[in-house]
């Protein structure tokens, strides 16, 4: 891997490096957690490609990635049409004229029609499709670990359509999705009054305060 490819590349290669430390960890501490779990109720415990299909991973894993894609893609949204006043994290107050870097468009956009109406909203779209992918295995994997739970207390578990009525399920998700949004609500009004020098998420450190957008 040449420097030039990282000078290009950097921020998604960091980004992915400290996804997968952070990956890894949730594997080997969770594997830990369930058989410690297991063995004190005195089933056998799993093995490491078991562990990949059980219902504790499965739902701690896409519960909060369903709340990583809804935040983003309703924010993407949002961003659209409201505006904060003084906010890096907002479009500016008054309309301006985009600027594009000169160099060929993407080709749905020289192919126009129906391929650029797609392409002009295919960001918020594949944030919300891959929500939604992550809301079915979160519930799958929660409905899993619920029903193995039940079983374990000798009780009936429900099937999975039923348990989208379950309290734990929502649970799970309310508590992911307002730590989500409070988040994304934190950095909108931060960034009003605080700063940080060269960052796109900031504005220019002499910026006024009223100003919106960097």
């Amino acid at each position: 891997m040449n420097s030039g490819f990282l000078r290009s590349n950097g921020l998604s290669v960091v980004l992915l490096i400290m996804f997968a430390a952070s990956f890894c960890g949730q594997l080997v501490s969770g594997f830990s957690v369930l058989n410690d779990e297991r063995i004190e109720r005195g089933m056998a415990p799993v093995s490491p490609l078991q562990y990949l299909g059980q219902g504790q991973f499965l739902s701690a894993t896409f519960e909060n990635w369903e709340s990583e894609f809804l935040q983003m893609g309703l924010y993407v949204l949002l961003t659209v049409r409201l505006r904060q006043r003084g906010s890096a994290e907002s479009r500016p107050m008054h309309e301006e004229k985009e600027k594009i870097d000169p160099g060929p468009p993407p080709w749905p956009v020289r192919a126009g029609g129906w391929w650029r109406r797609l392409y002009a909203h295919s960001l918020s779209g594949a944030l919300l499709l891959l929500f939604a992918a992550a809301f079915v295995a979160h519930w799958l994997g929660s409905w899993r670990q619920f029903s193995e739970e039940a079983v374990g207390k000798g009780e009936i578990p429900p099937g999975a359509w039923s348990y989208l009525g379950e309290a734990q399920f929502w649970f799970e998700s309310f508590q992911n999705w307002q730590s989500e949004f409070l988040s994304v609500l934190t950095l909108v009004l931060l960034s009003i009054f605080l700063r940080q020098d060269k960052s796109p998420q900031s504005k220019p450190v002499a910026a006024p305060h009223s100003q919106t957008g960097t």
